[in-house]
């Protein structure tokens, strides 16, 4: 039983609760209770140092700010507008609140307004549904589009739209990259010939591909009535993406063991059947550490196209909460900024996790 429960939390990347089963169990408790403490109880330790540095910094901030603005009503206004402005951030009114680093808690207050926010959206979009139904049955009997809902998104929208984005972007880059990461691999004289144009295209800004990637759908386009935001994003994170996993593959090709392809002469596989059988088993390992980077970089790159291409996911939300500039713009930000932390390391543990499903390395990973 125990056994079988370590290597579940191993295999779901848990293993640093590996001590606290191994002290149930009665094992050497001594070392245990070390492990115990190196790996739960320091972490945790660092998190609330974390959480205490930044309450400080924001405090600390906040009166610096607060002083200013209070010095400078006092030279521009006089002491009794002072002592009103003092009066005012005292009483914690938000209109008159320094905007600046915000605290911890104000940070978590946002989050729970956020919620608030889209459990309220999605409760008028029910709303809209049911009183649209009717009609809509009969506008798409009669050939016509049905009445959608136009409202804003919520938070957790623009969440999931990022997801879609980078998955589709992650997807397309595993189509555009593999096959020819296998093909250059497969032929020294080609990895010769293009190696030239990966270490130029590679380093590219994603500004510069989006305004390339933008430049082609536009034109192809024009015609259409939809919304081209969303294409212009995932092409350009593809795009973006791609060069780890073209890379790596095509490095684990061209790196596997000259025995292997020797059997396969010998049981006088084909084409196919020796890239499927033989090289790609063999250089499955390098593949994957080049999806994971791949994974990796779309999701970083994700933010910033999304700004530019005004797709509705967290990079347009970040850029409108930065323009608003309202109190708890800054608390926002900071949210999505833990939030978009989460999920790349969440797309991170995925990744890894289906490598050791699927392949037989043993490499744990970082």
């Amino acid at each position: 039983m125990k056994d079988a429960i370590l290597r579940t939390l191993r295999f779901l990347g848990l293993g640093f609760l590996e001590p606290v089963v191994r002290l149930a169990a009665g094992e050497d408790s001594k070392k245990n209770t070390i492990e115990i403490l190196k790996k739960i109880v320091a972490p945790i330790a660092s998190i609330l140092l974390f959480l205490g540095v930044w309450y400080t910094g924001s405090k600390s901030l906040f009166n610096t700010e607060a002083n200013y603005t209070i010095e400078k009503a006092r030279k521009e206004q006089g002491q009794v507008e002072a002592d009103k402005v003092k009066a005012c951030i005292e009483s914690g009114d938000l209109s008159c609140q320094p905007n600046t680093l915000p605290s911890p808690s104000q940070v978590w207050a946002s989050y729970k307004l956020l919620l608030k926010d889209h459990n309220t959206i999605t409760a008028d979009k029910k709303a809209f549904k049911l009183r649209t139904a009717a009609l809509n049955e009969k506008r798409v009997a009669q050939g016509k589009e049905p009445i959608v809902y136009t409202g804003r998104p919520s938070f957790v929208d623009q969440i999931k739209t990022s997801i879609k984005t980078v998955f589709a972007g992650f997807l397309l880059a595993l189509l555009i990259a593999t096959p020819i990461g296998i093909i250059i691999g497969l032929s020294e004289t080609l990895r010769t010939s293009f190696n030239w144009l990966i270490q130029i295209l590679k380093p590219v800004s994603p500004v510069v591909w989006l305004l390339l990637v933008f430049m082609i759908v536009k034109t192809m386009t024009k015609d259409a009535t939809g919304d081209t935001s969303f294409i212009i994003s995932f092409i350009s994170v593809g795009l973006c993406s791609m060069w780890a996993t073209l890379v790596n593959t095509a490095m684990g090709v061209s790196s596997v063991d000259k025995d292997y392809i020797n059997v396969a002469k010998v049981l006088k596989l084909g084409a196919l059947q020796k890239i499927f059988k033989v090289i790609l088993p063999a250089s499955l390992p390098l593949i994957f550490t080049g999806l994971r980077i791949t994974l990796s970089v779309a999701w970083m790159v994700l933010i910033a196209i999304e700004l530019l291409a005004q797709s509705p996911g967290l990079g347009s939300f970040v850029w409108e909460e930065f323009q608003n500039g309202a109190n708890d713009s800054n608390s926002k930000i900071i949210v999505a900024m833990f939030v978009i932390g989460f999920i790349g390391f969440l797309l991170d543990r995925i990744m890894l996790t289906i490598q050791k499903f699927i392949s037989f390395d043993k490499n744990e990973g970082i």
